[in-house]
């Protein structure tokens, strides 16, 4: 990995080094010298320009490159196929974000063509190489790459000479593993690495688990920068030997709690699979006290769009937003009744009759916000005292699919 240097050194000539900062509101909380790796200012907003770099610089002569991403890749490619003159066809899922697709378009110009195909990002893989090989052209993995790994790992060459030497924790977030890898391999034992992962893309817990590669049963495209349903074989040959155990997996909600903390606290825009490493300093929390502690924060794509959606999973996760079916008897008076049960901190975010199940009573979906998660233990009671019938639907994934 000492090409990574020289990998680093070449990218000056296209953007300089994205900044480390010192984080003092996260030090503070965590009794820790926590910096953040801003990835986010990029000039793709991600470290994807990196790998795309480094890999594209290599094959002189080139004329057409191919790739399949979920967005930060496919912004990285773009960006360097005007860069250098040559041409690129870019695969995305059907699903990528707007932001993205319309960053890509405009890094790229002339010089690229979009195709949108599949739900998920291995359909789209694999949609690219068919593409690829009947076609021509230099496919260019988004991780499972040498010279791609070999880029990424320059973002570790930058830390150690803006830290002055090696922290003590880096925490990396993982998708594919090309930049985990690359970054783990360049510190190798000389500094402790944890990786994160969401919950619905959990492909290198997997793959540890099993000792090998393993396809996801099921994909959660939320966190679409890391929803990679199987980790590649190259990535994991440089990590297989890692430990499970720094190996930490997340739920999307939660990872919403960062992205809307980041964003009103430090006005730091963080794409979902840019908030992982920070939103993981809480486990480990226990030993990094007193400690260097680096989160690579790895894109900021973040579609405006999707806010609502973020503040949502981030009320939900942090118990202060639940949604229930109330039984509502059909008597003068009843939603009265309801109405005088709730707190002076409680806010009604829905109600919305769902049908009338007798006579007697009707179904009414109401979504309730407040400010501190013990207020529900408080609601709940008095609904109770009062006789009313309720149902938490909350934690429910395949009602609330239907019915939130």
């Amino acid at each position: 990995m000492t090409r990574a240097r020289a990998a680093e050194q070449a990218m000056r000539t296209v953007f300089p080094a994205t900044p480390l900062q010192r984080n003092a509101h996260l030090s503070d909380r965590y009794g820790a010298d926590i910096w953040l790796k801003r990835e986010d200012l990029s000039p793709v907003r991600s470290y994807k320009i990196r790998g795309a770099f480094n890999a594209m610089r290599k094959q002189q002569g080139q004329e057409l490159f191919v790739c399949a991403s979920a967005g930060n890749h496919a912004q990285g490619v773009a960006f360097m196929c005007k860069h250098l003159g040559v041409k690129g066809v870019i695969f995305m899922p059907v699903t990528t974000p707007q932001q993205k697709i319309q960053k890509t378009r405009i890094f790229g110009g002339d010089n690229i063509e979009i195709h949108l195909i599949g739900d998920y990002f291995d359909d789209t893989l694999a949609a690219a190489q068919e593409w690829c090989a009947r076609q021509g052209g230099h496919f260019l993995s988004p991780f499972d790459d040498a010279d791609v790994i070999e880029g990424q790992a320059s973002l570790a060459v930058e830390i150690e000479a803006q830290l002055g030497g090696v922290p003590d924790h880096v925490i990396l977030p993982v998708g594919g593993g090309g930049m985990s890898s690359g970054v783990a391999t360049w510190f190798g034992d000389r500094t402790h690495c944890l990786f994160v992962e969401p919950k619905g893309g959990a492909c290198l817990h997997a793959a540890m688990a099993a000792g090998h590669p393993v396809a996801l049963d099921r994909i959660d495209n939320f966190v679409d920068g890391a929803a990679v349903g199987k980790i590649g074989a190259k990535p994991f040959d440089l990590l297989k030997d890692r430990h499970l155990s720094d190996v930490l997996v997340l739920s999307e909600d939660r990872i919403c709690t960062t992205m809307i903390e980041m964003l009103n606290v430090e006005g730091i825009v963080l794409e979902p699979a840019g908030a992982l490493a920070i939103e993981a300093i809480g486990d480990v929390q226990s030993f990094i006290r007193g400690k260097t502690v680096v989160c690579v924060t790895s894109g900021g794509n973040f579609d405006f769009e999707r806010l609502p959606e973020v503040k949502e999973r981030a009320q939900r996760y942090s118990g202060v937003k639940k949604y229930f079916i109330l039984r509502l008897p059909q008597r003068p008076g009843a939603l009265k009744e309801f109405l005088g049960i709730l707190g002076p901190e409680d806010d009604i975010a829905r109600f919305e009759y769902m049908k009338k199940s007798a006579r007697n009573f009707g179904s009414v979906l109401i979504g309730i916000e407040t400010r501190k998660p013990e207020n529900f233990a408080r609601l709940f009671a008095h609904l109770d005292e009062a006789g009313f019938t309720y149902t938490d639907i909350t934690e429910d994934e395949t009602l609330a699919q239907f019915v939130i």
